[in-house]
């Protein structure tokens, strides 16, 4: 008789992982301290219509295996209705096999709608009405997707113009998972295109209500946003770079570039290296002096095909690894704050694995025996959120670091659905540790595992982060 798929036991292949995982793993609550979930659903307890909404929308990893399918773009972002875009999906997930999104979507339909059967096109009817009838109920809705993942904490990612609005209504409504956010500047610094800098800097007045002439007093409208975000409750920074900036500059430079910016005069790649390494230590040292943990996400190579960011827009499957410097200059600007007593906890992630070492090697240099696991190498981020690219990291951190001292796994999604993300991390970490004991590379010391099992699913996070959860 053929195993089950997506057993019990999936991707636990020995007694001492499966041990690790039910009895350790599996009963730990989700700090989600990173995601991109839209926060305005969550503070009107949004109920989707259907599964493609929930699903799809959004989903540019869907998205990219589809268009590879040989799917029309309007099945994609485009104006097909609901349940034909799903249907070119289930099309789609057959062919997914050894591709994450085939173990993501199964693991979904399971923990959330207790639907085993495979997705394809013979099934397709049945689990798009079951599906779409239960997210239609109250029980369905998107804090009681959170409950039914027993999460405890959602960080989103919002801009400094954002009014925070809806995590304001999520506390007033005493929801019990706290949901903060990340402060996410990054078009404080994005002076490739200029127009849409002067463009952004106009809009910075308008939520500042002052005007900002020079570069001292978009410095000020920034801290002004950044105490803002402070006073509601965020604690982290996040920033979204090809790589570290840090390059040499004066404040002397940096005013006369930001002044001929706003003219309507276009920097050179010099200036603009400077200005972008102006800023960055700028805002790392508001978050420093504020007590953030500050994130840097690196090495995205982003929106690559032109006709498509003309036709439907940024952030919809047109990225790629980026191949960018990232060791030299990330030492730079690590250094330039370290000697500056402004380097905060800091968070580093990686998109090209060819630098895993690199980033695990990065973070030795800046621990400072104060703070235990002060510098994090973060988890597998984006294309590297699959099963090789989780192994990979935890290999490198554990042989270059402290595993033992990880924050973990986060979601980094837009869909409320994401969250089995989190059971997929939990069972290949005891799956690598499991596997080590059998080996006899680890003792069989089950409490001690454990609590390393523990610590890295929930406790280190939920310790490492300044946000309140009580």
């Amino acid at each position: 008789m053929a195993a089950e798929f997506l057993s019990d036991d999936f991707l636990l292949c020995n007694a001492t992982a499966r041990t690790l995982y039910h009895e350790h793993a599996a009963k730990m609550p989700i700090y989600d301290y990173h995601c991109h979930l839209p926060v305005e659903q969550i503070a009107s307890d949004h109920r989707f219509e259907n599964l493609t909404q929930a699903w799809l929308y959004g989903d540019h990893y869907k998205w990219r295996a589809m268009r590879t399918n040989g799917v029309a773009e309007r099945f994609c972002t485009g104006d097909a209705t609901d349940y034909d875009k799903f249907i070119k999906w289930s099309e789609t997930v057959p062919y997914c096999l050894r591709n994450p999104l085939y173990h993501w979507t199964h693991m979904e339909l399971r923990r959330y709608f207790g639907i085993k059967k495979l997705l394809n096109p013979d099934t397709a009817r049945q689990v798009y009405d079951r599906c779409s009838e239960m997210l239609r109920s109250p029980e369905f809705s998107v804090r009681n997707l959170l409950r039914k993942m027993n999460v405890r904490l959602v960080c989103t990612t919002q801009g400094p113009q954002d009014s925070l609005r809806a995590h304001q209504q999520i506390r007033a409504d005493g929801f019990e998972i706290k949901v903060h956010t990340a402060f996410r500047p990054d078009k404080a610094l994005a002076v490739d295109d200029t127009g849409a800098f002067n463009a952004w800097v106009n809009g910075l007045e308008k939520v500042c209500d002052k005007e900002i002439a020079d570069l001292d007093s978009y410095l000020a409208s920034l801290q002004d946003r950044h105490n803002y975000f402070h006073e509601d409750g965020c604690r982290l920074s996040d920033y979204g770079l090809e790589t570290a900036y840090a390059a040499d500059y004066t404040e002397r430079e940096v005013k006369k570039i930001f002044e001929k910016i706003r003219a309507g005069g276009e920097p050179d790649a010099a200036e603009r290296l400077k200005f972008k390494s102006a800023m960055m230590f700028e805002l790392v040292s508001m978050d420093a002096e504020a007590g953030w943990v500050m994130q840097l996400h690196l090495g995205a190579l982003r929106n690559v095909n032109t006709q498509m960011l003309k036709a439907i827009g940024r952030d919809c499957g047109f990225d790629s690894i980026g191949d960018f410097e990232i060791a030299r200059p990330l030492a730079r600007f690590l250094d330039r704050l370290d000697q500056a007593g402004r380097l905060p906890k800091t968070i580093l992630y990686n998109l090209n694995p060819r630098d895993n070492a690199v980033m695990g090697t990065m973070i030795g240099n800046f621990q400072d025996g104060a703070i235990a696991g002060k510098m994090q190498f973060g988890s597998g981020w984006w294309f590297l959120d699959q099963k090789d690219g989780m192994t990979e990291q935890i290999n490198v951190l554990s042989n270059m670091g402290l595993l033992s001292r990880f924050i973990g796994m986060l979601t980094d999604s837009r869909s409320f659905l994401s969250y089995p993300r989190h059971e997929y991390f939990r069972r290949i970490l005891c799956a690598l540790l499991g596997d080590d004991v059998e080996a006899g590379l680890l003792p069989r010391d089950m409490r001690l595992l454990g609590k390393v099992v523990e610590d890295v699913c929930f406790n280190n996070a939920r310790d490492y982060f300044p946000m309140e959860l009580d």
